[in-house]
């Protein structure tokens, strides 16, 4: 991966983008792609999409959400203790004492998750998300009233960091990740000039509504659709892999099997795969996937989908992990599964009359 690419990707890890607030990060994403796509634009929903191609008759999306899960103001107590509503599929379990920055109303306000001390029983069996507290060190409710107000949103403090051999931890991989994929995998496809439509999108919203999806490929209306996320690894201690799939970080992209998925876009990417020698790693996903990919399946006249992840350990943690030579090869197989496509591919999983 290039010097270049790596700083973009430090770059949106290092951007706050909680869902609904995504705007700032927005405009890097379209800051790197712009100089080697052939157009740039956004939607009402907040989507950033960049196109190579665009007059052909065939168009595939790539999707990669740019939100993260995060924290909601919801009420600030007499002594200016500020207390939050999740944002996404957020735990409370993690939160206590952590650092967190509310992006407030008038700035930026950095604050920690208070915590009971062991000594005086510790946060208790019956812990709750409406028992976490964030103290600024205000000392009244008129004080924090001048940073923050109800309706703020508020994320974890963390910034990526580099771990030993290819392994990044950071908050909000999940799918900040995805959204630097969609724009590299344009960055070297333009180079290639593929003969069918490219959209990369780096979408709004996946983790509390799907909504940014929707509007993206209700816009675009492509003849294939994948979304570009992340998938629970299941190789560190605790986990039971035979429950829930074998999962390795540093095992290669995984794709998607399940009721969703178009079986002849899976069958491409195996053969691209197995061209390019890319192990790939497999996830079930028997009535929907999760992801950007369900909606984008359901606009239109339907869209053919597939979803293609990235292992991560500690899935919304305040930190989580991936291996970097997994994010390469997930971008060169879809590199290079594009810059194969004809748009004469058949999608259908059935053809009447058989021929």
């Amino acid at each position: 991966m290039e010097s270049s690419a790596q700083q973009f990707l430090h770059q949106l890890l290092s951007t706050p983008s909680p869902s609904g607030l995504e705007a700032e990060i927005q405009k890097k994403w379209l800051t790197y792609v712009a100089p080697f796509a052939d157009a740039c634009y956004t939607d009402e929903a907040g989507n950033a999409i960049a196109a190579l191609n665009t007059g052909a008759p065939f168009n595939v999306l790539l999707a990669g959400h740019c939100d993260e899960i995060g924290f909601l103001v919801k009420a600030i107590d007499e002594n200016g203790f500020v207390y939050v509503e999740k944002l996404g599929g957020i735990s409370h379990k993690p939160a206590l004492g952590m650092e967190v920055t509310i992006l407030g109303s008038n700035g930026n306000v950095t604050g920690v998750f208070g915590t009971n001390a062991e000594h005086h029983g510790g946060a208790g069996d019956n812990f709750s998300f409406d028992d976490l507290f964030i103290d600024c060190g205000a000392t009244s409710a008129e004080e924090i009233k001048t940073y923050v107000q109800i309706g703020d949103y508020a994320v974890y403090s963390h910034g990526a960091m580099d771990l030993l051999g290819d392994r990044l931890s950071a908050r909000g991989l999940d799918n900040r990740s995805g959204a630097f994929m969609v724009a590299e995998i344009l960055r070297r496809l333009q180079q290639k000039r593929p003969q069918v439509g490219v959209y990369a999108v780096s979408t709004v919203n996946e983790e509390t509504n799907l909504g940014g999806a929707y509007f993206a490929a209700a816009g675009i209306k492509p003849n294939l659709a994948i979304a570009l996320d992340v998938t629970f690894a299941t190789d560190y201690p605790t986990v039971n892999a035979k429950k829930y799939g074998d999962v390795k970080v540093g095992g290669g992209p995984v794709l998607a099997k399940g009721a969703p998925i178009n079986r002849n876009i899976n069958a491409l990417l195996e053969r691209t795969a197995k061209k390019a020698g890319i192990d790939v790693q497999y996830e079930l996903t028997p009535r929907n996937t999760g992801t950007d990919a369900d909606r984008m399946r359901l606009t239109g006249e339907g869209v053919p989908i597939a979803l293609v992840s990235l292992p991560l350990r500690y899935m919304h943690a305040p930190r989580e992990v991936v291996s970097k030579q997994d994010m390469e090869q997930e971008i060169e197989l879809l590199v290079q599964f594009i810059a194969n496509l004809t748009g004469k591919e058949e999608l259908r999983p059935v053809v009447w009359p058989a021929t």
